[in-house]
């Protein structure tokens, strides 16, 4: 939940910084308890690659800017944020805890004693804890407990997902944040903001994949059981689809990404094999014509290997077997025409692509695949602020009366 100066009501803040956009957007609840966008920011990234930080001056002004127009489009003045976090610094392993009970009602302290224990385990000293997230319980050595409160018992074990990140990274992109005026109240897996927002509670029951193919990375995250059982992110993105345009066909960088973005495609249709699109190439003040089959030529192995890469993401985390949901893509490379055919006949699973719908107030361009995390991120603030997470800041639980509780928990712990 974001601190913004002035609101006389819950305003959530999400900014989403990758490596191809900075986006900040500020969002409230109707009276349907619904989110709504009231503030938008959108400017292209500067000084970041493969979701690390690679010039702190340029993601500052980035940062300024994004925060400039969104506190003109929503007229608030903004002060913190939650922000998204990706890049190859990302870790994450499963840990357990347990905590006594001695034979009362199971509340909240008890389990969060027990994933203060689960968050007690041995990680370098240049790695920090991000997310400790419950994904089952175990009271008294019965197993398959989706929520522990409530219950009686003695013993109360958790078996939680826990995800690090290198304390560099966390720092530099704090310290840009905090340069631009802005508070970081907490940082958020970019698998984890755009699974919230595209999953169905179906996909995350049976076993499902999210693949958020940005610019610089591909975030993945597996969800089983209703909840969070590994996260990974793979240095491979958009970027290098264009970079392997712009060096095939000898175009610059901006011109491959138009031509990308405008006709490219990882599968092209039947019959269209010799269709052309013109195009202005280095050292030449005349066009050329590009035929649509070549472009599709350079992307569709770039495509294989990133899903290669996703595959053997999948298959080390030891999950491939509990996949029926298949896989969702989401991001702004997923879409590109026939990814998810490649995907499909790579992964062999099924696949879907997913994207923001349903939204309310300033959603002219958030309709888009490429907007996932960063309204995602507004869906995580809006379930920090009902005290549904544990995260390394804040280990207290709210005093809730008991059925209201149990209602809530249910959006993100697992059951």
């Amino acid at each position: 939940m974001a601190t913004l100066l002035g609101a006389d009501e819950t305003v959530f803040v999400g900014l989403d910084i990758g490596t191809t956009k900075v986006c900040l957007l500020v969002g409230h609840l109707d009276p349907e308890r619904r989110m709504r966008v009231i503030g938008v920011g959108i400017v292209p990234s500067l000084g970041m690659r493969k979701g690390g930080v690679v010039n702190l001056e340029a993601l500052t002004k980035a940062i300024e800017q994004v925060k400039d127009k969104a506190e003109r489009t929503s007229g608030y003045e903004i002060t913190s944020v939650l922000v998204s976090l990706s890049g190859g610094q990302i870790e994450s392993l499963n840990s357990k805890g347990m905590a006594g009970v001695t034979g009362r009602t199971i509340g909240y302290d008890d389990v969060s004693r027990a994933l203060d224990a689960a968050r007690s385990i041995a990680i370098p000293f240049n790695r920090e804890l991000v997310h400790v997230l419950p994904r089952g319980y175990v009271v008294d050595g019965q197993d398959g407990i989706r929520s522990a409160i409530g219950m009686y018992g003695y013993r109360l074990e958790v078996d939680a997902h826990v995800v690090t990140a290198s304390t560099t990274a966390l720092r530099n992109l704090e310290k840009c944040v905090e340069a631009a005026g802005l508070t970081v109240d907490g940082f958020v897996l970019s698998s984890l903001a755009a699974g919230e927002l595209v999953l169905s509670e179906t996909e995350r029951e049976m076993g499902v994949v999210v693949c958020d193919i940005g610019g610089g990375t591909c975030d993945i995250g597996v969800y089983i059981e209703g909840a969070s059982w590994q996260s990974a992110v793979i240095p491979v993105g958009g970027d290098l689809m264009t970079s392997d345009v712009a060096q095939g066909l000898h175009l610059p960088i901006e011109t491959a990404e138009s031509l990308k973005l405008r006709h490219g495609t990882c599968r092209v249709p039947p019959g269209d094999h010799e269709q052309l699109v013109t195009v202005r190439p280095f050292g030449q003040g005349s066009t050329v014509q590009v035929r649509l089959a070549d472009l599709a030529e350079i992307l569709e192995p770039r495509a294989e290997e990133l899903f290669g890469l996703v595959r053997q993401e999948i298959k080390r985390s030891g999950y491939d077997a509990l996949l029926p949901a298949g896989v969702v893509l989401t991001g702004g490379a997923s879409r590109l025409p026939g990814i998810d055919l490649v995907a499909g006949d790579v992964l062999q699973l099924p696949v879907r692509k997913g994207q923001p719908d349903n939204l309310r107030g300033l959603v002219d361009k958030l309709n888009d695949p490429a907007y996932s995390a960063s309204v995602g991120l507004l869906h995580w603030a809006q379930l920090q602020s009902e005290h549904l997470l544990l995260d390394h800041r804040s280990n207290h639980w709210p005093r809730f009366e008991l059925r209201r509780a149990a209602e809530l928990l249910k959006r993100l712990l697992p059951g």
